[in-house]
């Protein structure tokens, strides 16, 4: 009897001793936590005053929790699992065309050279009414993104209003398996510089950066500019294989650090060119993937960084499958460039509202050595070599484009300019765009200025200083003046706003590489990079401590 209690007591002994393991507490936390919240959710679904719907309540606990621990491990529910599987591989089944939407319309904003909306006659402009006889007006937002994508295969039908029609036309398309291009433009610019603009890291990013170097070169590039400006990162395999068109074989890119793994990733191919000057242009939308590339070709000192501080995401992501067709997007370890720098800041109280990088306190940065003995820092973001301060859109350029002033005039120029010149060579004359002034007069809009924002600042202390009163009659006057300022302010930006009206034009026309070339002659940070690969000496110099 005393030996059958022994044994059976064992495993019971074993439990009570591993209940008490902080494994176990954990464990016990979890469960107990689960529970609470379904018995909680019972309960108010149960006896909340109104209906509520169960999908949206428990999204909205999920995406609470997932926010505090970082911005990027994310819940992503089976209605957008499309969606996301379409940003990560850039595939989908659709015609080939982007939306919009402007004032409760929803319009073409650009179609994709060679695919069925092209071939089938959608332009750019086109107001869309009804997808598959549905009526848009109808649907919920965004849902016509969904009703325009589908199988392969299956077909769809657009009704859309265009100007010049009396009529609503209808237009037949097939979908088709669309791939969105990681480099939607590359071509020369003067003195023999190549120039790549590269958008994102899905599948092929690499092989396609690879193939428009080659093409440059056989055109007699002597020199590469890389533009990764807004460019929100990607597939991490994608960021190596671009790093490897111009580093050798078996160079380590990347080094990820997590709970689970700790992974070198290293160059695979032999290289392109090891040697031709290349600059590459970053700014603050310069993210994840992009500043693996920027950081592992300045930490060899292989590329001159050109333009602002990048976003600052050194964090890794993968997808795990939850129940129900649903996943979890969650962030799993943390990236370092070859000389060891993590370019992530878990404070978050040092970001803009966009979510990049402020400046970071020089106690918060340590140094690093490139391969040829520069400093480099992490700390957040990638440091350029050359710094420059892009100029901000002002708080009217962005108002007439949200608000599609820009686009409904593009549209109009459009219609009554059956042909233009060459996008590089397309320019608004003086008259041209004051008939866009004319234009906008009696158009109502409004917006909220900086110095606006200024003013009500200034009204606020006065008034919390008692000082209101007596600087009433000079706050008048500077109101009144800030309103005749707006007057003249389409003149005052004009260089921004006719730069927009020249893009959204040039799509009309051109598509994509419209776009990308009419706006060259206004682009400084493309600029400063050629000037920098130009002048070898300088450039030499500045990769060299």
């Amino acid at each position: 009897m005393k030996k059958r209690l022994f044994v059976f007591g064992l495993p019971v002994v074993a439990l009570v001793i591993f209940s008490f393991t902080p494994a176990s507490e954990r464990y016990f936390e979890i469960a107990k936590n689960l529970d609470i919240f379904a018995t909680l959710f019972k309960e108010v679904n149960a006896a909340y005053v109104d209906e509520v719907n169960p999908s949206t309540l428990v999204k909205t606990g999920i995406d609470a929790m997932l926010e505090s621990l970082d911005p990027y491990t994310n819940y992503i529910p089976e209605e957008m699992v499309e969606d996301y599987r379409t940003l990560n591989t850039g595939q989908y089944g659709g015609i080939g065309a982007y939306t919009r939407e402007i004032g409760g319309r929803t319009v073409v904003t650009m179609v994709l050279q060679g695919y069925a909306a092209q071939r089938s006659g959608l332009k750019i402009g086109d107001e869309v009414l009804k997808i598959d006889n549905k009526d848009l007006s109808t649907l919920e937002p965004g849902e016509e993104g969904h009703l325009m994508k589908g199988q392969v295969g299956t077909p769809v039908s657009l009704t859309v209003k265009r100007m010049g029609s009396d009529k609503p036309i209808k237009l037949d398309f097939k979908r088709e398996k669309i791939k969105i291009s990681n480099v939607p433009y590359y071509g020369m610019l003067e003195n023999n510089i190549g120039y790549v603009q590269l958008l994102e890291f899905t599948p092929d990013a690499g092989k396609e950066v690879k193939n428009a170097v080659v093409a440059l070169k056989e055109k007699g590039a002597t020199s590469i500019v890389l533009d990764l400006r807004n460019n929100p990162g990607g597939l991490l395999d994608e960021a190596v294989n671009v790093c490897n068109v111009f580093i050798p074989k078996g160079k380590l890119v990347v080094t990820t650090k997590g709970k689970i793994e700790h992974q070198d990733f290293q160059t695979n191919f032999s290289p392109i060119d090891t040697e031709i000057p290349v600059a590459v242009i970053i700014n603050r939308g310069s993210a994840s993937a992009s500043e693996i590339v920027a950081g592992t070709l300045q930490d060899y000192d292989r590329a001159v960084i050109v333009g602002e501080k990048s976003f600052g995401k050194g964090l890794v992501q993968v997808s795990r499958q939850l129940t129900y067709k649903a996943q979890l997007k969650v962030t799993t370890a943390k990236y370092y460039t070859p000389t060891g720098r993590c370019i992530q800041v878990l404070d978050y109280s040092h970001r803009r509202e966009d979510g990049s990088v402020l400046s970071v306190p020089d106690s918060l940065k340590r140094a690093f050595k490139t391969a040829g003995g520069r400093t480099v820092y992490d700390g957040g973001g990638i440091d350029p070599d050359v710094k420059l301060q892009p100029a901000e859109a002002h708080p009217l350029t962005q108002k007439l484009f949200q608000d599609g002033f820009i686009f409904d005039y593009a549209t109009l120029y459009a219609f009554n300019h059956q042909k233009l010149a060459e996008p590089r060579n397309f320019s608004l004359s003086n008259e041209e765009y004051q008939q866009f002034v004319n234009w906008m007069k009696g158009k109502n809009y409004t917006y909220t200025s900086n110095l606006d924002v200024k003013l009500k600042q200034l009204i606020q202390e006065a008034e919390d200083e008692n000082y209101y009163t007596d600087l009433k009659p000079h706050i008048d006057q500077i109101r009144t003046k800030i309103a005749e300022n707006k007057k003249n302010e389409l003149t005052l930006y004009k260089d921004q706003i006719k730069k927009l009206l020249e893009e959204d034009i040039m799509a009309r026309y051109y598509l994509e590489e419209g776009t990308v070339q009419v706006g060259f002659k206004y682009d400084q940070e493309l600029k400063k990079a050629s000037e920098v690969l130009l002048n070898r000496s300088n450039y030499s110099r500045l990769l060299k401590p």
